[in-house]
């Protein structure tokens, strides 16, 4: 998956769109960073915290799911924590198509929901908040999604870098 352009500065009345636009783009690049890794080079832990390309991406997707369907929709969901395990993240035996396909997975849920909603509306008591005053508005959660999908894209920027030597936003 080839990266979507970077959403440029410009004027808009529609944040939803932005924030989306923001969210496709980074995970354009996460993708891009895997696509081209063999099964050994997405299992492969390359930083002393021990965290691979697999386990990133699957805790990106895993984020989205918990933040928006879990958080959001307070949806009953089967172990919203499902990407962690103790201090780490699991890393999936799956291929960079695979993994790309559980962030677009994602990517599809999320938009669905947010298009459904205002970005002012509070998450629903029941899921991940269990009362009015921890439950953040839509457009929190967002910001916050976009933060961690920039936080980690940088992180296997680097991972990539010394499995392989690539560099930059696009390989």
């Amino acid at each position: 998956m080839a990266p979507t352009a970077f959403p440029e500065p410009s004027s808009t009345p529609d944040l939803r769109d932005l924030l989306l636009q923001y969210l496709d783009y980074y995970r354009s690049v996460i993708s891009s960073k895997v696509d081209g890794l063999d099964r050994d080079e997405l299992q492969r832990a390359t930083v002393p915290s021990g965290w691979t390309p697999a386990g990133l991406v699957n805790h990106l997707a895993n984020v989205e799911r918990r933040w928006i369907r879990w958080g959001f929709m307070a949806e009953a969901i089967a172990d919203p924590w499902a990407d962690q395990e103790g201090a780490g993240w699991v890393s999936p035996d799956l291929t960079a198509g695979e993994l790309t396909a559980l962030l677009e997975g994602a990517g599809r849920s999320t938009r669905a929901v947010v298009e459904d909603h205002e970005l002012t509306e509070s998450a629903t008591i029941g899921g991940r908040f269990t009362d009015a005053a921890a439950a953040p508005q839509l457009h929190w959660i967002l910001l916050h999604l976009v933060q961690e999908y920039a936080r980690h894209a940088g992180h296997l920027d680097m991972a990539r870098e010394l499995i392989d030597g690539q560099t930059g936003e696009e390989p």
